[in-house]
């Protein structure tokens, strides 16, 4: 199956989830989900395969064990590959690269990297090159003042500060989400997003297992 958009129908799904998240919706709906949503993502997902490694589709049930919110269903379908992140909801579509939620010693090396003149100028200029291609960059998580045994005013606070580092776009769905550029933009993503990641593989490295 080649990947050609995601169809009108996939957006009135969500929309429709929105409205009742309920087991008795997804039900009379999953045909739908099947066809018109993950369907699309998983050839998607081959298509990327050869040059951003093998892609698997996140499930849509949430998990409600720790959450005051026991809505069964996520509102959007994701997938995760060897080299990015990709999403869909009612509202957009969202991808993304970089280090997310890193172990703690994978943080620790981060910011010693970003510490270091040599590397850390070099991911700000990464980071630069992003921001101004209209990349966001960030975190999950960002700490409201310097980590612990660094100084303030070090000249890369901000990097410091964050508890990770990923680069991302979303885009407001419209009639270009039922098409082919569907696929170039997260294909210019998941691109623009290869410096930060050999910055990554070079200075940061796995966690360790």
């Amino acid at each position: 199956m080649a990947f050609t958009g995601w169809p009108v129908e996939a957006i009135e799904f969500f929309e429709g989830l929105e409205d009742d998240n309920s087991r008795a919706y997804w039900q009379a709906h999953k045909s739908v989900y099947v066809e018109c949503v993950k369907g699309p993502m998983e050839a998607l997902l081959a298509e990327l395969e050869n040059d951003y490694g093998p892609g698997r589709v996140f499930r849509p049930n949430r998990d409600v064990r720790f959450s005051n919110d026991k809505s069964p269903y996520k509102l959007n379908c994701a997938a995760q590959l060897t080299g990015g992140y990709v999403s869909i909801s009612a509202d957009e579509m969202f991808a993304g690269s970089g280090l997310y939620m890193p172990m703690p010693e994978q943080l620790k090396r981060l910011r010693a990297a970003i510490d270091t003149d040599r590397t850390g100028r070099e991911l700000e200029g990464i980071v630069a090159a992003l921001r101004k291609a209209k990349y966001d960059v960030g975190a999950h998580e960002t700490l409201k003042t310097a980590p612990r045994g660094y100084p303030k005013d070090h000249p890369r606070i901000e990097l410091l500060q964050l508890k990770g580092i990923v680069m991302s776009k979303a885009w407001p769905v419209g009639g270009w989400l039922g098409t082919k550029k569907a696929k170039d933009r997260v294909v210019a993503t998941l691109d623009a997003a290869r410096p930060l990641n050999a910055w990554i593989a070079e200075h940061v490295g796995v966690a360790a297992t």
